[in-house]
């Protein structure tokens, strides 16, 4: 199938949901009983065989932007569109694609032969307690948040909006009981070449990323998600990562997720401290840099239909080493000193509205708040502290088109 013909049915499901909400709402202020009965089959599409199943994953929202007390702008946005296809062609042999259909490309190669806008494309091999997933994939890194569908998250921690997810490589994964997983992965570190990522470095010959992930389930009350990685950044300079993800079932009604993260680096692959200390157009990146996260979200399910919740991220960027280093071929050695360089501090409200029990489409109203503090090192270099605000309304729906 191609891509114009996945556009096509997409949009005629698209179509036909929003021709039985018209109608709807020109003859009643509620929808009848045939009419629920229409969405709802949509929505819930019967599967004729588990070998194919296609998704439209979409996040759309009208959103009004502020930069501190100045109003920027209002719009209406596609934040995510993803195309996913995945099934099972037996019992021990899957499959798995997903694309970014609002993601540009740049037309040159990749070193994986794969556009930056595939996620995901490889086939899994299950046997019994172990199982492996061949191609492009998600970096196993640990972090209940990171582990999430991207359209379910409204903003996500500088620590993952500036990390590099999707590489190709091998997974294995061993179940050794039921709820308790572990898994070792091996990815490139790099999709593009080592200049672009990285600036005037000597390239590193096996630019890897080597990743240790546990995945714990208690009872279905406490779950982990815990890694530990480290990268061959450039030659002799490497990141390490690690990533804790406590998720808490409380009741029913309430759940919560706690985030820990902190990233070691050679050389600064999130490009924040060089943002900072680099001046206009660096040559090569910073070095000797490290990043702390912490997230902590809290959910309300007030009602089988209604959810309210709230998120806090709090976030450090700064450099572990005192050392010296010219960012450009010609201009001068900086002096970097050791410690904190920038403090950011996010906040999230909202409520979500489900309108059916499969808890997949629902409609939100969210607001989220980003406040950018720097200490008088960076000060120095000219940074200036400064907040940004947000208000939107709109849907997540992980569409089933077949």
């Amino acid at each position: 199938m191609n891509y114009t013909k996945i556009s096509i049915i997409c949009l005629g499901a698209v179509l036909g949901i929003q021709t039985a909400s018209a109608q709807s709402s020109r003859n009643s202020d509620f929808m009848t009983d045939n009419e629920k009965g229409l969405i709802e089959s949509i929505a819930k599409i019967e599967k004729k065989t588990d070998k194919f199943n296609l998704f439209l994953n979409m996040h759309g929202s009208f959103n009004l932007d502020w930069t501190g007390s100045h109003f920027d702008e209002g719009k209406f946005k596609m934040n995510q569109l993803r195309i996913e296809a995945k099934g099972n062609i037996n019992d021990w042999l899957s499959y798995r694609y997903r694309q970014r259909l609002n993601k540009g490309d740049n037309p040159n190669g990749y070193r994986d032969n794969l556009l930056n806008s595939i996620d995901i494309a490889g086939i899994g091999i299950n046997l019994n307690k172990w199982s492996f997933f061949l191609g492009k994939q998600c970096a196993s890194y640990g972090g209940i948040e990171f582990d999430l569908n991207p359209i379910d998250i409204y903003q996500y921690s500088d620590m993952i909006d500036y990390m590099s997810n999707f590489m190709s490589g091998v997974n294995v994964a061993y179940n050794f009981t039921p709820k308790q997983q572990l898994q070792f992965q091996v990815l490139n570190a790099i999709n593009v070449s080592s200049k672009e990522m990285y600036g005037d470095y000597q390239k590193s010959k096996l630019p890897l990323v080597y990743t240790l992930n546990w995945n714990g389930n208690f009872n279905d009350v406490y779950k982990t998600r815990w890694s530990a990685s480290v990268m061959s950044e450039t030659a002799g300079k490497n990141m390490y990562y690690f990533a804790l993800g406590n998720e808490f079932n409380i009741s029913e009604k309430v759940g919560a997720y706690f985030d820990w993260m902190y990233s070691i680096e050679g050389v600064d692959r999130k490009g924040i401290i060089t943002g900072i200390v680099g001046g206009d157009d660096p040559v090569r990146k910073a070095s000797k840099v490290d990043y702390m996260s912490f997230v902590f979200h809290l959910n309300y399910r007030f009602h089988p239909n209604w959810n309210i919740f709230g998120k806090f991220m709090y976030e450090t960027a700064g450099i572990y080493k005192d050392h010296s280093m010219s960012f450009s071929d010609s201009g001068p050695e900086v002096n970097l000193q050791d410690g904190k360089y920038r403090t950011s501090l996010g906040y999230i409200g909202g409520i979500e509205y489900y309108p059916f029990k499969d808890r997949n489409l629902h409609f939100f109203a969210t607001y989220v708040g980003r406040n950018f503090r720097y200490t008088d090192k960076a000060k120095a270099f000219g940074s200036e502290n400064y907040s940004t605000n947000q208000l939107s309304v709109g849907f997540i729906w992980q569409m089933p088109v077949f």
